[in-house]
């Protein structure tokens, strides 16, 4: 059964965002950049949690541990897309793209804009195959 991101607790997916925009992080870096962060002994637990999900693992650092995460970060960019578009546009791939031309259209390059035209025709393509 595939890991949804969506099934996490709002703490497990601030410690692994913490994580994946690190690649890598300490449990004092984990704490430091979460917001009202809980006692390193709290965040051990959540991390615990994390590794026994099958989400994050560790490797030895000295006498620290540097966790990271079990997946690719573009399967994890995947899952953390799927639960914003669940959350907030009904599933839609089409309301969720509209809203971030609508909030960010403006500051694209046509570079970046051409781009995104791309990946729409190469979407086209892999449909009409």
């Amino acid at each position: 059964m595939k890991k949804r991101y969506v099934e996490l607790s709002s703490r497990e997916r601030q410690i692994m965002d913490v994580v994946c925009r690190r690649r890598q992080a300490t449990v004092s870096e984990i704490q430091s950049d979460l917001p009202e962060a809980p006692s390193a002994s709290a965040v051990r637990t959540m991390l615990s949690r994390l590794e026994d999900k099958g989400w994050l693992d560790h490797r030895a650092d000295g006498a620290r541990n540097l966790y990271f995460p079990v997946e690719e970060l573009r399967d994890l960019r995947r899952s953390a897309l799927d639960r914003l578009m669940e959350t907030f546009f009904e599933g839609s791939p089409v309301a969720t793209t509209a809203a971030i031309l609508d909030r960010d259209g403006d500051r694209m390059s046509l570079s970046e804009l051409d781009q995104l035209l791309e990946l729409i025709e190469q979407a086209k393509e892999r449909e009409r195959a």
